[in-house]
């Protein structure tokens, strides 16, 4: 099994998802992890209906209210625990989970 450490479980804030740049082009980011009750998920950063990015800005994943992860491009809503689209063109469909796990405060990206 080959892993890649994605950040500190420290970085991470409650209901604020962060973006984990791309290996190849650090301007990229790749990866959007969150935490929501202490766990900790984490998504290719890609809007299964256009396959663009979902954050508006560097780090900014979430909807007005901070519950849902959104696209940017036409607001698509992402439940945080499971991917799952309630709302958009997108209905639906998920978000693509990438496998981690947690050794200590270290989050890493598994295969």
């Amino acid at each position: 099994m080959t892993s890649r450490l994605l950040c500190k479980k420290s970085q991470l804030e409650e209901n604020l998802a962060i973006g984990i740049d791309s290996l190849d082009d650090p301007n990229v980011q790749e990866f959007v992890v969150i935490m929501r009750d202490g766990q900790v998920y984490a998504y290719e950063n890609k809007c299964p209906h256009t396959g663009v990015s979902m954050n508006w800005q560097p780090n900014e994943f979430m909807d007005l209210d901070g519950f849902y992860l959104q696209c940017s491009i036409h607001g698509a809503k992402f439940q945080v625990e499971d991917g799952f689209c309630v709302w958009g063109p997108c209905a639906q469909q998920s978000l693509n989970a990438v496998s981690i796990s947690l050794q200590g405060d270290d989050v890493f990206l598994t295969d």
